[in-house]
């Protein structure tokens, strides 16, 4: 089985470079490595043209930038990684092996950078409510079978909640995969708004999706 990994980045080029080397190890062994960039004007492109088997532009939107990555993917296996995290040894091999055995789509724990205390509850509850309700986020690290990210059409066309939309759809035709070993992913929204503060946020905009919310507003209260 053939890896394609697919990163949407804008303006990354603070977390670009340890991610490419994470994943060096597996282009090595013939998998592949696509950036998505969504029009980034730091040095994001040129940081990472040597560490990508192929370099995209594809309108702003994480939704839209993995769908233009999927759509050049030559691998069997499509695992969408945001570029502020970190792979772990062993994580790659993860994902293959629950593939050979049979898992359609599936996603990772997930651990936050910062030292904040909250922070390991923020990890727990993430993991146990994925776990719980067959539904994965993007800092996850999602990863789907080609042949059924086709079938349900890629990522809806959203602004927000793009991940946990998939996800709904995912679930009815298979539960994920829950694979234990941590992504590393920054912690710096949480400490950059306030770890309780995010997490009500968070909370509020879940919530008022499941209510049926318009996503484009849900988005302009998470970038404000």
């Amino acid at each position: 089985m053939r890896l394609s990994i697919v990163i949407p980045t804008l303006n990354e080029a603070e977390h670009i470079g340890p991610l490419l080397t994470d994943l060096a190890p597996l282009r090595s062994t013939g998998h592949e490595v696509i950036l998505v960039d969504g029009g980034s004007t730091d040095a994001t492109r040129s940081l990472a043209a040597s560490g990508v088997d192929r370099m995209l532009e594809s309108q702003r939107g994480r939704a839209a930038q993995m769908n233009a990555g999927a759509q050049f993917a030559s691998g069997g296996i499509l695992w969408f990684l945001h570029a502020d995290s970190r792979v772990p040894p062993g994580a790659p091999e993860a994902l293959l092996a629950a593939c050979q055995a049979g898992a359609r789509w599936g996603r990772f724990d997930v651990r936050l950078s910062g030292r904040h205390p909250l922070l390991r509850l923020v990890e727990r509850a993430m993991d146990a409510r994925s776990r719980l309700t067959g539904i994965a986020t993007g800092d996850q690290g999602i990863f789907v079978t080609r042949d059924i990210f086709a079938q349900i059409g890629g990522f809806p066309d959203l602004p927000l909640m793009e991940d946990i939309a998939l996800s709904k759809r995912l679930r009815r035709l298979a539960r994920p995969a829950c694979l234990r070993p941590p992504l590393l992913t920054s912690s710096r929204r949480w400490e950059s708004r306030g770890v309780v503060r995010t997490i009500l946020l968070m909370w509020r905009l879940r919530l008022a999706y499941a209510l049926g919310a318009d996503p484009a507003q849900l988005a302009r209260r998470y970038d404000g």
